[in-house]
């Protein structure tokens, strides 16, 4: 029994089926409203992870499957818009110790990425070919460094959305109520930081989770390895709030390190990256903070002062409504804060006229209804990941019926068996 998403009317949950080759792919099915003969439907997804390597890659068993609802998405006669909201390809989920390009270009990457999934840019190539289906990509932070060119030469003629590097915001056609982006311009770890190591690597964005997220992909694939590696006990001091907050970055480390064990020691060069101005070899104890003596100062080697430049990091990410630093350091793993976001910088914003957002990221599927400030309804939809696992529904994404008389929004997740089942839905007035 597939998990049901709770929510306003998570009650009216309908099982859906695709339609056979030769018909269309659609979602008015009875207790869905119908899309109309006409093409309205807008669809997003995100958090594929398109990988370089099948060894390692994070979409490998489910990549069949998105390849197949990429081709009935073609055939369909009502979708008017399909939007990729994100971590389309990965250039983070690599173990540690490998050369990202293996000394090639980033072209050569993305070209090797394209290969490696060529049945799924295939299927993205022919909608983009047909002209009849408005794909757009969003940049996500697994793939925040992939530039427009290297992007556009792997899927010719797609559109995409980017304001800040490594961020977009993409609102569809005739649609200036929706937003859909990534997710990570409020997350701590994953935020482009273009301040922290600007003498380590000049001109980098690349973020701490960058590193996290190498170290991680090694430890899974030495199987997660016992005992590990212990990193170096940090204590809190009464020197001032930035060294509160660099406390609380600590134990953001000290819990991720639970999640991250590996073989090598924790001063081991481990970390080759070759990207974005990193040139050396890291180790682990060059991302941990570390103290000298208990209650002494809490200091770092790479993204010294991170705590204390979140305001003007925010800034330059075009953050609409700013986050203080203390709850987005202590709220970066909790897929709850980045949701909350959606209320916090659109519904609740007097700046923003945005009654539905969509978020990636998280990977965890699920939709909220809200209303904004002038007493409007909203929703707010998270569209999941496609990754082969995942403590959630995977396959998922979502759907936005515009109406005369207002919008249907639904969160639905794909089958191996080519059903689609409704999660949750909303519909806006």
């Amino acid at each position: 029994m597939k998990r049901k998403i709770t929510g306003i009317l998570a009650a009216i949950v309908a099982s859906m089926s695709l339609y056979s080759a030769a018909s269309a792919f659609t979602l008015d099915e009875k207790g869905v409203p119908e899309a109309g003969r006409e093409r309205s439907v807008i669809l997003v997804i995100s958090d594929l992870h398109l990988g370089v390597d099948d060894a390692y890659s994070e979409n490998v068993a489910n990549r069949p499957h998105l390849a197949h609802f990429l081709a009935a998405v073609r055939e369909s006669t009502d979708v008017k818009e399909l939007v990729l909201a994100g971590d389309m390809i990965d250039e983070w989920f690599i173990p540690a110790g490998k050369d990202t390009y293996e000394g090639a270009s980033q072209k050569e990457f993305v070209r090797r990425i394209a290969e490696n999934n060529k049945e799924v840019f295939d299927a993205f190539s022919a909608i983009i070919g047909d002209g009849k289906i408005k794909v757009t990509y969003v940049p996500g932070n697994h793939d925040l460094l992939i530039s427009p060119e290297n992007m556009e030469a792997v899927l010719p003629g797609i559109s995409q959305a980017r304001d800040v590097r490594g961020l977009g915001t993409y609102s569809p056609e005739e649609h200036p109520e929706i937003a859909i982006e990534h997710g990570h311009r409020y997350n701590f770890f994953c935020a482009p930081d273009p301040i922290s190591n600007s003498e380590a690597a000049p001109g980098s964005i690349l973020p701490p989770g960058y590193f996290f997220t190498r170290v991680a992909t090694l430890s899974v694939v030495q199987g997660h390895p016992t005992p590990g590696y212990s990193p170096p006990e940090v204590a809190p001091n009464s020197l001032g709030k930035d060294q509160e907050l660099v406390y609380l970055y600590w134990k953001d480390w000290k819990w991720l390190s639970g999640l991250m064990k590996i073989k090598e020691g924790f001063d081991d060069k481990i970390i080759t990256t070759n990207i974005d101005g990193f040139t050396e070899r890291y180790s682990l104890a060059d991302l941990f903070p570390y103290q000298s003596e208990p209650g002494g100062v809490i200091d770092m080697k790479l993204y010294r002062g991170i705590e204390k430049t979140w305001d003007e990091r925010q800034r330059l990410n075009g953050v609409g409504v700013n986050i203080p630093a203390r709850r987005v350091i202590e709220g970066a793993a909790l897929a709850s804060e980045l949701d909350s976001q959606a209320e916090y910088q659109y519904f609740q914003n007097p700046e923003s006229n945005r009654r539905i957002v969509v978020f990636g990221h998280s990977h965890e599927p699920r939709l909220i209804p809200s209303k904004t400030l002038a007493g409007q309804d909203a929703v707010y939809v998270n569209t999941g990941t496609w990754i082969d696992r995942n403590s959630m529904p995977t396959m998922t994404f979502a759907a936005i019926f515009p109406k005369k008389d207002g919008q249907f929004v639904g969160l639905y997740q794909y089958a191996p068996d080519e059903t689609i089942e409704k999660l949750d839905s909303a519909e806006l007035q």
